[in-house]
């Protein structure tokens, strides 16, 4: 059989651990708390692990980081998650592509899409990004999906203005 785990840490005995899983906002972190009570008390550690909703191995992970930084070792820790796409660089010349709007000579579109912005970050960034992704990197920067209605590149505005009705004011 495996040895027994040892928690070291004499701050807080195991009312104290109760008491301050009380307290806390994060239940994770209070259930870990709970968890380490019991095995300040004396419970095995399968049945402390099991009663508080965790296997054994990962109990004894928790009492190792409790050990090592107490009770800040017993909340989740930030994840980076998986990196961006597009550098910070790239992001802000995405940003200005899309300000400026597409060129219908150039890019042959009147208005951005997301399946049109694929394109122009495959060619120019060499990223393959899925186009939900990219609708949420618009998102991100600052767009809406409401776009204005395109303009006719040969419209001529004097020409409307000059047909638009005009009316007297009362």
């Amino acid at each position: 059989m495996g040895m027994g785990i040892a928690i070291i840490r004499a701050e807080l005995d195991a009312a104290g651990l109760r008491q301050a899983a009380a307290r806390s906002r994060d239940a994770n972190a209070a259930r870990r708390m709970l968890a380490l009570a019991l095995v300040m008390e004396g419970a095995s550690r399968t049945d402390a692990a099991r009663s508080c909703g965790m296997d054994r191995q990962s109990l004894r992970d928790w009492v190792h980081r409790y050990n090592a930084e107490g009770l800040d070792g017993l909340v989740d820790r930030h994840r980076s998650g998986r990196p961006s796409l597009l550098t910070l660089e790239q992001q802000v010349e995405l940003e200005a592509i899309i300000a400026a709007g597409p060129d219908p000579a150039v890019d042959g579109v009147v208005r951005w899409r997301c399946v049109d912005l694929q394109r122009v970050t495959l060619e120019r960034f060499e990223a393959r990004i899925a186009e939900r992704t990219m609708a949420k990197l618009v998102h991100k920067l600052g767009f809406s999906r409401l776009t204005p209605r395109p303009r006719h590149p040969k419209s001529d505005v004097a020409a409307q203005e000059a047909y638009k009705k005009t009316s007297r004011p009362k």
